[in-house]
C-alpha cells in the first residue's frame, strides 16, 4: 500500500457525482492526502458511499481522510431525504443558556448522530465544531453557526460536539483558527480585516482555540488581523501561525487552510496555493473541483514532509472504533432536548 509520505499537502474536491477519467488520472499522479465532499457531489446514500470509495482507491489508502462541512443550520451539505435536518449550534447554545449540562449534552449528542449518519457513507471527518466567537455587527458568514457570544460558551459546546464525532469514530476539524467571529465581510467574497488589539483578540477570539489546543486539526481564518500582520491573511501569515496559532494559541496538530478558492485571497491559484505553504499551513484546501485550478494548486503544493507530515501521521493514527452506542436511542434523546416548536 501506498505510504503517506507520497502524498502531497492538500485536500481536494471533485466536480460532480462521479469521478471523471481527468479526475481519476490528477488524483493517482498528484496523490491528494485527502477529499472533502459538497452538496454538488451528494445524490443519494449509495451514490455517496460509491464517490468515496473511487476517491479512495485513487490513492490507494483505504482510510484516506474524507472531509464535509455538515454542521447542522444553514451549513450541512448532506440533507434530507438522506439525513434529517439539525439544528444549528445557534440553538444548542440557546439551550446551554438555559441549562448548562442540557445544551452540552445536545452538542455531544448532536455529532454522535452526524458520526452515525457519515460514517455509514465512509465520510470519516466533519469539519466542526465551529470556535468562532462573533460580535455585535459581524458578518452573518458565522452569524448561527457560533455557539454564542462569548468564549466560555463557545469553548464548552465545542468541546462536547467534538467529543461526540470522536466517540463515533470520526475527527473534528476545529474551525476558523485563530478566530473569525469579528469578521465584517464575508471571506467567500472579500477579505475581512479586524483592527481590535491583541490584547483583545486573546481575552475574547483566541480563548476557546486555546482551550482546545490539543485536537488533531484546525482550519485557518482567511483574515486579516492588522495587530499581528497588517498585509497578510492568517491562512498566508507566518507571523500569525508561527506565533499565535502555534505560540499564543498552542496548536500543534494539523494545519488546513480554509478554501484557496475563495475570494478572500488573492492572486492565481497557483499564487495563493504558494502562499498558503509559505505561510505554514500544513495543508492547502481546494473545494470547487474546477480542474483548472486544482491543475494550479497541485503544481505548487509539495509532498507531506518534516512537521506536517508528523501531524498528518498523527491524524491518521487518531481514528478509533466507535463507542457501541445505540444509535435509535441516541436520537430519541436528542431529539427529547430540543424545543418543540
Amino acid at each position: 500500500m501506498p505510504g503517506m509520505s507520497e502524498s502531497k499537502a492538500m485536500i481536494l474536491g471533485c466536480a460532480g457525482t462521479v469521478l471523471t477519467e481527468e479526475e481519476i488520472a490528477l488524483y493517482r499522479g498528484e496523490r491528494p492526502w485527502g477529499f472533502i465532499l459538497f452538496a454538488r457531489n451528494l445524490q443519494d446514500t449509495e451514490q455517496i458511499s460509491d464517490l468515496v470509495a473511487a476517491m479512495r482507491d485513487t490513492v490507494g489508502r483505504p482510510d484516506a481522510p474524507v472531509l464535509i462541512d455538515q454542521e447542522g443550520g444553514r451549513v450541512q451539505r448532506i440533507r434530507p431525504p438522506m439525513i434529517e435536518r439539525y439544528p444549528s449550534a445557534q440553538v444548542l447554545g440557546d439551550l446551554y443558556r438555559a441549562d448548562k449540562q442540557q445544551g452540552l449534552r445536545a452538542a455531544w449528542l448532536m455529532s454522535r448522530l452526524h458520526a452515525f449518519d457519515l460514517m455509514k457513507l465512509g465520510i470519516n471527518v466533519d469539519c466542526l465544531p465551529v470556535l468562532d466567537v462573533p460580535v455585535e455587527g459581524a458578518s452573518n458568514v458565522i452569524g448561527d453557526r457560533a455557539y454564542g457570544f462569548d468564549p466560555v460558551t463557545v469553548a464548552d459546546m465545542g468541546k462536547a460536539a467534538a467529543e461526540g464525532l470522536k466517540a463515533g469514530g470520526m475527527l473534528p476539524v476545529m474551525k476558523h483558527i485563530p478566530g473569525h467571529g469579528r469578521g465584517m465581510a464575508d471571506s467567500h467574497h472579500e477579505l475581512p480585516v479586524v483592527t481590535v488589539s491583541r490584547e483583545e483578540l486573546e481575552a475574547h477570539d483566541f480563548r476557546p482555540f486555546m482551550a482546545m489546543k490539543d485536537e488533531l486539526m484546525a482550519m485557518s481564518a482567511h483574515i486579516v488581523f492588522t495587530a499581528l500582520d497588517a498585509e497578510r491573511p492568517a491562512t498566508t501569515s507566518k507571523k500569525v501561525i508561527d506565533e499565535i496559532i502555534r505560540g499564543t494559541i498552542g496548536f500543534d496538530g494539523l494545519l488546513l487552510s480554509d478554501d484557496s478558492s475563495m475570494n478572500a485571497l488573492k492572486g492565481t491559484l497557483s499564487q495563493r496555493a504558494a502562499n498558503i505553504v509559505a505561510g505554514g499551513c500544513d495543508i492547502v484546501l481546494h473545494c470547487n473541483g474546477l480542474m483548472e485550478e486544482m491543475k494550479q494548486v497541485v503544481a505548487e503544493v509539495p509532498s507531506l514532509a518534516g512537521e506536517a507530515l508528523r501531524r498528518a501521521e498523527l491524524v491518521e493514527a487518531g481514528f478509533t472504533q466507535p463507542d457501541g452506542a445505540d444509535e435509535a436511542t441516541i436520537r430519541a434523546e436528542f431529539w427529547s432536548l430540543l424545543p418543540t416548536s
